[in-house]
């Protein structure tokens, strides 16, 4: 499975919880964390051709190849962080996110508006996503420790539920059209 934190930050929150993520998941699934998004270029459709830039194939190559994509994001100014929207832009035509299993987990002071606005895009690249595979963390700061625990046992719980159905949705089969 593959982990994209929304926040550029080298010690970010969100990165805390992808990391606790990976040792709660251990029995469920394995988490590898894509480190890339600081070197994904500003998204031109022009460059989106036959050859786009060397990176943009790496990130595709690694989504392609994931049995799911989890995705722990901030929000930014009511808002998806721009580089986290860029990087998902370059999928939009050749649609690495079509069928694949999502959670999304907005972890931030309050989350409800870029999680919100983030699973919309979600929808339209048709992500497999359910109820069940997003999670909205307010005041995530103050519920995990620096080294990744989850502190706040309601959180926990609710980051258990689901880990839980993020494995069974990547079990599943997708609908036929």
């Amino acid at each position: 499975m593959l982990a994209i934190s929304g926040s550029t930050r080298a010690k970010s929150t969100n990165l805390n919880y992808i990391q606790a993520i990976g040792g709660l998941a251990a029995d469920f699934f394995s988490v590898e964390v894509f480190n890339g998004l600081l070197h994904i270029p500003a998204f031109n459709p022009d460059d989106d051709a036959d050859n786009p830039p060397a990176v943009i194939k790496e990130f595709r190559d690694q989504l392609r190849n994931a049995d799911g994509i989890l995705i722990c994001t901030p929000e930014y100014a009511m808002g998806v962080p721009g580089s986290l929207k860029n990087a998902i832009d370059w999928t939009v035509s050749s649609m690495e996110f079509s069928k694949k299993p999502v959670a999304l987990i907005t972890a931030s002071l309050s989350g409800l508006k870029g999680h919100a606005a983030l699973l919309e895009t979600l929808y339209v690249i048709e992500s497999r996503i359910t109820a069940s595979t997003g999670l909205v963390i307010p005041f995530a700061k103050t519920k995990i420790s620096h080294d990744c625990k989850i502190t706040d046992e309601a959180t926990l719980t609710e980051v258990k539920k689901l880990i839980e159905a993020f494995s069974l949705l990547m079990k599943e089969e997708p609908a036929s059209p």
